[in-house]
């Protein structure tokens, strides 16, 4: 049998490191979205209310954060291919210690477990994308991250599915749901095994030290745009389900509905709008989009039941943010683009659990503002919570602004 020559042995690898990414991109999906129909068995389950519900989401968002931070540091101490097996390993046992849990301090640390493995993992998939994709980066990156708002498109159907599902008598509650779902990560580890991995083995001299990147006001505006892009984004998946369910009655099959409604248009303007994003500049792109997901989202809210299909057109705005942001990343700075990921998402993962736990507080604060009791209340704390999502989405716009005029001047727009 001939060997392979140099140039199938490239072409193999990069098959096996693409399958990697894409593999990877899908099961975090799944973990990330599979909790929208479980949150409201969860709070039953264990009585908790919607400001506690925040506070674990943040408490989650911490446990992500935390991952980041330490992510690039075991990255180049390690190398990737060990950190990214670390992390699917990692959300698998979670599954396992979250069907276990039959209490909520057990429950609460194995759900933080699942977003430590979060968090390794998109910093890994960010790593593995900035080194893989140097050519067309906009595009790549969001065909990248296609794969994410395709898994999050069917999470939610899956995970209500399994819900309904019956078997030998008994019916599949939210705990197996997850150990089922999140044992999906073991798949992606099989490319990733087989992979090899360059980028590793880049000298130090040839790297900006931290200190110097935080100097860079540029970052820090990518950082706001991110984070407040992220608060967006990741709250759908939280909060939608609840808010159609306990605001409209609507029942979980057709909240889950809307909100894989929300990650078809999520998934498909992924899926076409990365070329878009090359060929109009990553920075304008970046305006309009975030501009045109925090309209959508104020216009739902204020044409109450009939207009929440403008809840999922918002998808079509927010989804692009993050790869393009990666994409700027990876362009801005091309030799430290793990130092620069890690430091910027760390910073994003700070606004996600301020921004987790503001939700919670609003929804109970504007509850109170009326008979916290009565269903006006109910509603009126809800569209509250919502509406900061969708501000969200415009500081995010406003902040592109100020990006696209600081790289502008300095004859760097991206």
């Amino acid at each position: 049998m001939n060997p392979l020559t140099q140039s199938q042995k490239i072409k193999r690898n990069y098959a096996l490191q693409l399958a990697t990414v894409f593999v990877g991109f899908i099961i975090f999906g799944f973990s990330e979205n599979i909790k929208g129909p479980a949150i409201p068995r969860i709070q039953s389950d264990f009585g908790i209310d919607e400001m506690q519900l925040g506070t674990l989401l943040s408490l989650n968002s911490l446990g992500y954060l935390i991952a980041c931070s330490f992510t690039a540091y075991l990255t180049r101490k390690l190398g990737i291919k060990k950190v990214t097996l670390a992390a699917f390993g990692s959300m698998a046992f979670s599954g396992i210690m979250i069907y276990l849990s039959r209490s909520y301090p057990l429950f609460s640390t194995s759900y933080f477990l699942m977003y430590i493995g979060n968090g390794m993992l998109e910093i890994a998939l960010a790593i593995l994308g900035a080194r893989i994709f140097v050519r067309n980066t906009g595009t790549m990156m969001n065909l990248a991250h296609f794969f994410y708002g395709l898994s999050s498109t069917v999470a939610p159907l899956i995970a209500s599915g399994l819900m309904s599902v019956s078997l030998f008598g008994h019916t599949v509650d939210w705990r197996e749901m997850y150990l089922i779902m999140l044992a999906l990560s073991l798949i992606p580890m099989i490319p990733a095994l087989f992979s090899r991995f360059a980028g590793d083995e880049t000298a130090p001299e040839h790297r900006v030290p931290l200190t110097t990147l935080i100097r860079d006001r540029g970052l820090w505006l990518i950082v706001l745009i991110l984070s407040f892009g992220v608060i967006s984004e990741m709250s759908v998946g939280g909060w939608l389900v609840n808010f159609l369910e306990k605001a409209y009655h609507w029942n979980v099959t057709a909240a889950s509905g809307m909100l894989s409604m929300f990650f078809l248009c999520f998934s498909l303007a992924r899926l076409l709008l990365g070329p878009v994003t090359d060929r109009i500049g990553f920075t304008l792109s970046l305006i309009l989009l975030s501009g045109f997901s925090g309209l959508c989202t104020f216009i739902a809210i204020f044409s109450g039941e009939h207009g929440a299909i403008f809840f999922a057109l918002a998808g079509i705005g927010i989804a692009p943010i993050y790869p393009t942001v990666m994409a700027v990343i990876a362009k801005r700075y091309p030799n430290e683009s793990d130092t620069a990921i890690t430091f910027i998402v760390t910073m994003m993962g700070i606004g996600s659990v301020i921004g987790n736990y503001l939700i919670g507080a609003i929804i109970d604060g504007a509850k109170g503002l009326y008979d916290a009791g009565s269903q006006l209340g109910l509603v009126r704390g809800l569209q509250a919570g919502y509406a900061f999502i969708g501000l969200c989405a415009i500081v995010c716009a406003l902040m592109s602004v100020l990006l696209y005029v600081f790289l502008k001047r300095r004859g760097q727009l991206l």
